[in-house]
Parts: structure tokens; sequence; C-alpha cells
């Protein structure tokens, strides 16, 4: 399989005057259809990581390859693009719009580059609801709902432009153990029916230790990669 993301030799200063280096000549890969995390203590640079293969933030120097594309000779309208058509993200916190519906919430990536929905797209959006178990809540506002219905409506979101790549960043860090392993489903059966490359922060063991693959990062370097 090709790699559907590709990090050549990259390394991330923060700072001018007094630079202070997060990642140190990382070389990395992650498959079509893969479904990974990324271990590490805090401050070890893993978000860092997850945020440059993301396009929200540029490495210092080395290449980002997304798609095959390379993002380091993109301009800011391009990773744009290239972010609203290819990539989700799932944080720790939803960042759901408190003044929106779920079903508003959902659509929203749709709305960002169209301006109306059509009926196909109202129909996917149902489908999502509806794979989420949040058919019921479709009509409610992001502050009407569960802790584990915010971030099902999250991840819905993430997948309403259908990306080839999940980048998610402590899905379950707010969640109850319960909700937690209904959440790793959800993201597992994603997975598994749209081919879906899934990389996921987590400090929760549990949840590594379902991956297929865990890359733990120890300061700001690879520490250890392993594929079951």
């Amino acid at each position: 399989m090709d790699n559907i993301i590709q990090i050549k030799n990259v390394n991330k200063f923060y700072g001018t005057t007094i630079k202070k280096q997060v990642l140190f000549d990382v070389n990395i890969g992650f498959k079509k259809g893969s479904f990974n995390a990324i271990i590490g203590q805090s401050g070890s640079g893993k978000s860092t990581l997850l945020n440059i293969m993301g396009t929200l933030d540029n490495p210092s120097d080395g290449d980002v390859y997304i798609n095959h594309q390379k993002t380091t000779a993109m301009d800011k309208n391009q990773l744009a693009d290239l972010r609203n058509k290819t990539i989700g993200f799932i944080f720790q916190f939803h960042y759901l719009l408190p003044e929106f519906t779920v079903q508003e919430n959902i659509l929203m990536p749709y709305a960002i580059s169209n301006r109306i929905a059509s009926s196909a797209i109202l129909e996917k959006a149902d489908y999502l609801m509806d794979m989420m178990g949040l058919t019921t809540v479709k009509n409610n506002l992001a502050t009407q709902l569960s802790g584990g219905q915010q971030q099902r409506t999250a991840i819905a979101r993430a997948l309403m432009n259908q990306p080839k790549i999940i980048l998610a960043d402590e899905p379950t860090g707010n969640l109850d153990s319960e909700t937690s392993e209904n959440v790793y489903q959800l993201l597992r059966e994603i997975n598994e029916t749209f081919k879906t490359t899934f990389i996921i922060i987590t400090h929760d063991p549990r949840i590594a230790e379902k991956t297929d693959r865990i890359v733990e990062i120890k300061d700001g370097k690879i520490h250890s990669d392993f594929i079951k």
C-alpha cells in the first residue's frame, strides 16, 4: 500500500531570540487505510507532529507529503482546500458551534466550500447521524448534548466531506471508560467501512493497544514504532 502521509527530515523550532527545538529530524510514513496510535508524554512533540501532518503548522525544515502532494510547497489557500477535502480533525475538545444544531454542525465542513446543501448532502448528513446514534437529537443545539453526544457529533462533522485521513488528538480524553470504548468502536467501524486512515494521539493505553500500529514519540524523536 502507498503511504498517504509521508514526513521527511522534519524539524520544528519555536521562538526567535531563544529557539527551542520540538521535533528532531522526524521521518515517518502512514499507509492508506491504516489505523495508528501516537503515544508519548506531555511535551514529547506528538501534538506538534500531528498539527504538521494536518497542515495546521509548518515544519521549520523538511518536507510533508499528503496524498502525494508536497504541502510545504503550497500557499495558505491551497492548504485550506487540501484540509477541507482530504483531512478530518477530531479533538479532545469538540469545538462545536454552540448556536447551531447537531445537523448544522455536521454540515459545517460542506458549508465552508459550498453555499447550499443538496438533498443528497442532507441525506449523507442523516446517514452519519444515524451511524453515530444522533438522529433523535439532530435538531438539538450543541449545548443540549451529553459529552458523548458532542464527541460523536464532532466525529460525524469530521466525516462530512469523506476525508481520506482522520487526525484525532485525544478523542476520548474527556470521556468515561464506557463512552471511550463506544467512541473507539465507532472510529474502528469508520476505518473498516470507508478505509479512512486514522492517526490517533492518545494517553489511553486501552485505545492504543487496539490500534494496528503504535508510534512512540520521546523528546521530539521517534522512540519506537511497533506494527502488529
